[in-house]
Formats: structure tokens, sequence, C-alpha cells
């Protein structure tokens, strides 16, 4: 065929429209290599934005995490340094103290604010190609350590041995430490209580009023309880048992040991040394959200008697413990304690309470004497003439020979040594109580020791009496002494009930602050053992007492943050 061998030909219009497709692929393909390019540049773009987000975000967390472990620490009571340092000093070490703008600080007696502000550029390496020149991160946090409740009791000594500057500076730095717990208080939750000790704790008589009492000494404001050994093991008093009540008396003034007659105003007992000391100054003060009550009770505070630590502290954790719950109801109810005081004592495990003792002590434990509990009260053998008021004393046993039958002995009779009955002038030994007109009435034990000291009765009324030389008379002396007088234990035995004593505290999460006052060393030792830790012992003198107080205000919260 004559078509075969040459090359195809298309008719005249495929042949236009070959040509213009030639012509546009030619075209095109600079301008896709545009696309192409376009395209590229906003991938390294979007590849250099996420490069200045990742950069951001890794500066703004590393801020952020800074921020919150800063003001965590911060805002710890037990922490001593100052909170805006402790954040610096974080950002400091993280490498960014350049970019700490500001660190606020609120604190009070439950609670401690930090806030802390942070502010860094970023430095994007993209973004200023889209015309921005910084990427700012910022940071912000927030701590608060708070609780809700706090229940304080101040065991305060005021022995002897506070008396003068060391009482008035204790009272100044009590006054000022309530001041600076409850002036940041203005929502009423810390309570304060105050348990006064030298010797014995006194109660005020409608706290007595809820403990069962045995051999009551019938004396207005001269309420001590003593407490048997047990009662240090445990961290609350049952108060279904029977508490024998300290007599009202003067065991340790001494006598005139003649073999003569001494006038009974010679005998008269001297209360201000009395180991239970009588009024309403040294009372316990229960627990209180009244400033002006604190105020009242810390003014009028005065030193006298001897020292026992573990009374003081027992009777601290015993206003701490929750099973006198109810008996704070009665006081409520009573009108004794305010009505916000409902519900306390709260729970041990209660996490929003704070529970605190502060003990303080100038001195160490010291031994004291009792009336023994046969003595404190019932018929005494002692008689008062309703005539001349002189008395006279029935021995059944023990008399000497020149007594003859005759049971009842008058002191102010025998003006010599050796006084018969009967044929001696003076008539000391009588068949019947002395009587000089009117009668005679037998007396209370009670009335006893209203009327004389424990020693002038053991001399004139039993040494005198049954004694008929001087080894004889010192002897009955000594055994009337023994048998009306009970030695408290040892100051060993006593150390070693304080420490039981705090123990229990610390068992039950209660914070026991120590402050030995210019004490002796083992006052010392004993208030360091009794704290929580060694953070919590302060060895304080006339100078720096205030500043203890001061101290403990600003750490008797435990640790709640909040973001």
């Amino acid at each position: 065929m004559r078509g075969q061998g040459k090359g195809f030909a298309l008719p005249g219009r495929a042949t236009s429209l070959w040509r213009a497709a030639s012509r546009f692929r030619s075209e095109t393909r600079g301008s896709l290599a545009v696309l192409g390019l376009l395209l590229l540049v906003m991938m390294v773009m979007m590849g250099g934005i996420a490069v200045d987000l990742m950069r951001y975000e890794s500066t703004r967390t590393s801020l952020q995490n800074t921020l919150d472990r800063s003001t965590l620490a911060a805002a710890s009571l037990t922490n001593q340094v100052d909170p805006a340092a402790v954040v610096n000093d974080y950002f400091l070490k993280a490498g960014l103290a350049n970019y700490l703008t500001g660190v606020e600080v609120d604190q009070g007696a439950n609670y401690r604010s930090v806030t802390a502000d942070a502010r860094a550029d970023s430095q994007p390496l993209f973004l200023h190609m889209m015309g921005i020149e910084s990427f700012i991160a910022n940071g912000h946090s927030r701590a608060e350590q708070r609780i809700d409740n706090v229940e304080i009791i101040l065991a305060l000594d005021i022995s002897g041995s506070m008396s003068g500057a060391k009482i008035a500076n204790l009272i100044t730095s009590a006054n000022d430490f309530v001041n600076t717990v409850l002036n940041s208080d203005p929502d009423q939750h810390i309570s304060i209580g105050i348990v006064p000790y030298n010797a014995q704790v006194n109660l005020p008589p409608e706290l007595l009023a809820e403990f069962t009492v045995n051999h009551p000494n019938g004396v207005d404001n001269d309420n001590c309880l003593e407490l048997p050994p047990s009662v240090f093991t445990t961290s609350g008093l049952d108060l279904s048992t029977g508490y024998s009540e300290m007599a009202f008396a003067d065991t340790t003034s001494s006598t005139t040991q003649s073999t003569s007659y001494v006038s009974t105003t010679s005998g008269a007992p001297n209360f201000s040394s009395a180991y239970c000391r009588r009024g309403t100054m040294n009372q316990i003060l229960l627990p209180t959200k009244d400033m002006a009550v604190l105020h009242a009770k810390i003014n009028a505070l005065t030193a006298g008697g001897n020292t026992s630590i573990m009374y003081g502290m027992r009777w601290a954790l015993e206003l701490l413990d929750p099973s006198v719950r109810e008996m704070y109801r009665n006081l409520i109810a009573g009108g004794y304690m305010n009505a916000n005081l409902d519900g306390h004592p709260f729970d041990y495990t209660n996490t929003e309470t704070l529970k605190v003792i502060i003990l303080m002590t100038d001195g160490e434990h010291t031994r004291h004497e009792m009336i023994d509990d046969a003595y404190k009260d019932g018929p005494s053998p002692i008689y008062k003439s309703t005539g001349d008021g002189y008395y006279s004393i029935r021995h059944t046993s023990g008399r000497p020979v020149s007594a003859g039958t005759n049971e009842y002995w008058v002191p102010h009779l025998c003006v010599s040594t050796n006084c018969k009955a009967g044929t001696d002038t003076s008539e000391a030994w009588r068949a019947t109580p002395y009587d000089s007109g009117g009668g005679a009435v037998q007396l209370d034990w009670k009335d006893v020791w209203a009327t004389f000291r424990d020693s002038y009765v053991a001399w004139q009324f039993y040494a005198r009496a049954l004694g008929t030389s001087s080894s004889t008379r010192s002897s009955n002396y000594t055994a009337a002494i023994n048998a009306f007088e009970n030695l408290y234990a040892p100051t060993t035995t006593m150390d070693s009930q304080l420490q039981e004593v705090c123990s229990q505290a610390k068992t039950n999460s209660v914070v026991v602050y120590g402050i030995a006052f210019e004490a002796p060393a083992n006052g010392q030792a004993q208030i360091r053992a009794c704290s929580t830790s060694d953070a919590h012992y302060f060895d304080a003198t006339t100078m720096t007492i205030g500043t203890a107080f001061k101290a403990i205000a600003n750490n008797i919260s435990q640790l709640r943050l909040t973001q």
C-alpha cells in the first residue's frame, strides 16, 4: 500500500489541539516549581513554629515547676528561713533567677501564704519571620499552710523561783504570744487555755465539780487533786474515778520545839507556803478565744511554792484530750465556757486540728508533802473549849505513867516538864476535854489544819504529851509527822512521770514546745526530752524568753498546702 512507511498525518484540527497542549505544558512547568517552593517554605515555617512552641512550653513548664516547688517549701512553717529567700534560692539553683518577678508573703499564727510570679522570653527562632519578636512564658503559683482549728495550752511554771523579774518577763512574753496568735486569727479558729503550776495545779470550782472528789477540803478556791501514778501513763483522766483533794494545810513551816507551852498564835499556819495555794489568780483557765480573758489571767499570775512539772504537763494534756468533750459541753451549758468551743477538744485523729502544749519551767522537780487521807477530814482527837478557846487532845494509848487513867492532855496547862495529873497543880492530864465553861467542841481534821501548822500539832499535842525525855519527845514528834504527811514520790520518779505524759502527748500527735527558762541542768534535760524535737526546745534567758514565745507563735501549725 502507498501509505505504508510514511508518518501518520493528523487532520488539521487535531494538529492545532496538539500544538496548544504542547505550549500549555511548557508554560506550567515554571508555575509548579514556584508552587512547590512556596509549599516548602510553608513547611519549614510550620516546623519552625512547632520548634518555637516546644521551646515556649519547655520554658513555661520549667518556670511553673520551680514556682510550685519553691512556694510549697516557702509556705512550710517548719522552715525558719525567710519565705521570699526560699523562693529566690530555688530559682537561683534552677538557673532561672532572672525570670522571677515577684514574691508576696502573708502569714499569721495558723497560716502562711506565699505567692510568686515569673516571666521569661522563650526567644523564638522562627516566629520573628512572622513579625513576632518575643514569645513570653508567664508563671504563677500560690501555696498556703493553714489549719482550721488550733488548740493551745500554756503550762506555765509559777513556783517561788519565778518571783521578781522572771514572773514579770513571763507575763509580758505570754501576753505578746496571745496577741500574735489571736490577732492573726480573725475567724476564731484558735483557742488557748492556761495551766499555771507550782507544786500542784489549782482547779477552778466549776472544773473541780466535774470530777468525783474524795476528802474535799471545803476551802473555796483551793482545789488541787492528788493524782495517782497510774494517770501519768494515760492521756485522759477517768471522770468516774474518785480523786483525793489536797488538804489545805501548812506542811512546810517549822515550830518551836520547847518543853514549855508555845501559844497557838505561834503555831498558826502560813498558807502562803501551802503547796496548793488558795486563790483564783493561779487557777486553770479553761480554753477560750477571748483575748481580754487571757490577758487578765496572765496578768494575775503570782509566784510561790515548789515545782511539779509533771502535774502541769498532765493537766495540760487533759484539757486537750477528746475524753473531756462532754465535760466541756457541761461547762458551756453552765456558762463557764463560750459556745464557740462546742465540739472541743477535737479528736486526736482530726487532720484539720492541731493540738499544742507549751511547757515552761525555770526549775526542776522538788518533792512536796501531802496530808495523808486519814487526816484530811473526819473527827480529830483535838477539842476546843468554847469558853477561853484553849485546846486539849485525847490520847487513848501511849500515855506516860504520870497521866494515870486520864486520856486528855491540855498543852497550855503544862508549863514544865512531865506535867502530871491530879496532884500536879497544872492538871495537864484530865478525864474529860478541857472546858473553861460552855463546853468543848471536837474539831474536824479540816478545822485542825485551818488553825495550826502540822509541825505545831506534832510537837505541842503529841511530842510534849507523850514524851518524857528529849529522845522520846523527838521520836513521838517524828512519828506524828510521818503519820500526818505523805511525801510525794522521789524526784527521779517525778521525772519519769513527766516523760510518760510527754510520750502520751507525742503518741497522739500533740506538738510539745519546751522552754527552759534559766533552768538547772536536769530541768533543761527534762524539758528537752519532753519536746517534740530539738527544734521545738528553747533554752531561754531573761533576755530571750520573749523571743522564744515569738518563735513558737510563728511555728504552731501543721502544713496544709493548697494551690
